[in-house]
């Protein structure tokens, strides 16, 4: 599945270089055609990313276009706030550095939303971890200030991985986000809606709309990660529905005293922002790198011209890579019934 649906570029559209270990998870800035942006660098790696307990260490820093496809990195991310909101939230826990950008724009407002995930981890005792979706507003990203999280690490899981949905009739929006659940035998991701009445202000978790261990589809049998969803006008199936992008990644492996993870890929969902519902998810992978030992991971999707559009995922969490969607070959891989 896939091969017709998407182009792979050559090149990578951003490395690590001489800077940083690794970088991921790109977030560009609509309003300059999508020429700058926010990207998740990597400043150490202790472990194994196909091994559970792996611990990256991350800045996020500012990204602008430079010749051809490439991004060049800039200086880190500044904050407003950062140290107060994170000094409030941390008590005995480690922050490990901002993580995986999205940006949403209120474009009423002339203001820039920038989510992130907020890690803030106990070495000894996982189970105390909290990781929640952090929050900043400001007109650009050189006047971004830090309020308190959207979403806080609840009693069923973490929050991360925005995936911003469309106002539904009554003027909400039926977000989605990673979170996690853990089970009998594994940890699980799952996704779950997040209510958002205001996009500035605390929203609600809602239900758990997609967990791999309850839909056993292989290729995402073990995480599941909301990816972005495609603008009605790249690829439009109906009032109140969306295709979008999932990442998947297939059962966890218990291998002696450690948990090995499968493949990461990207796949495709359908989505009923009216109802908060998962109606569809593809059954095989979308997108898998040529390059990836472990992990393809969409972040980034940008319309370019009628019916073609980039996508910006990292691989193996270590360099971005761009690809060509095409709407009519996506919408041939989508249920005939729609």
């Amino acid at each position: 599945m896939g091969q017709l649906a998407y182009i792979q570029h050559k090149d990578k559209v951003v490395d690590a270089g001489s800077r940083f270990s690794h970088v991921m998870a790109i977030a560009l800035d609509p309003r300059t055609n999508y020429r700058e942006g926010v990207i998740r660098c990597i400043t150490s790696r202790e472990g194994d990313v196909a091994v559970s307990g792996f611990i990256d260490r991350s800045e996020l820093h500012k990204a602008r276009k430079g010749s051809g496809e490439g991004f060049n990195i800039g200086e880190k991310l500044a904050v407003k706030n950062e140290e107060i909101i994170i000094g409030g939230l941390k008590g005995d826990l480690d922050f490990i550095g901002l993580e995986d950008p999205d940006i949403w724009i209120d474009e009423k407002q002339g203001l820039m939303h920038l989510y992130f995930t907020l890690p803030l981890l106990d070495f000894a005792d996982p189970i105390k971890n909290r990781i929640h979706l952090g929050h900043a507003v400001g007109k650009d990203f050189d006047s971004l200030v830090m309020t308190e999280p959207v979403l806080m690490h609840d009693s069923v899981g973490c929050a991360k991985e925005l995936s911003v949905a469309p106002l539904n009739k009554v003027g909400i929006r039926l977000n989605l986000v990673e979170s996690s659940k853990e089970e009998n035998d594994f940890p699980y991701s799952v996704v779950r809606v997040a209510i958002a009445e205001d996009m500035n202000k605390r929203w609600k978790f809602g239900p758990i709309v997609f967990h791999p261990k309850e839909r056993a589809i292989p290729w995402i049998g073990g995480h599941a990660s909301p990816g972005p969803l495609f603008p009605k006008s790249f690829i439009d199936i109906g009032e109140g529905k969306a295709v979008g992008l999932m990442n998947g990644r297939e059962a966890n492996q218990r291998v002696g005293t450690e948990i090995k993870y499968g493949t990461f890929s990207v796949g495709l969902f359908i989505y009923d922002y009216e109802k908060g519902l998962i109606d569809w998810v593809s059954p095989e992978p979308f997108i898998r790198d040529t390059e990836a030992k472990t992990i393809t991971f969409a972040s980034q999707f940008v319309e370019t011209t009628d019916g073609k559009g980039l996508l910006y995922a990292h691989v193996d969490d270590s360099f971005v890579r761009a690809y060509t969607l095409s709407a009519d070959s996506i919408r041939s891989l989508l249920p005939p019934n729609l």
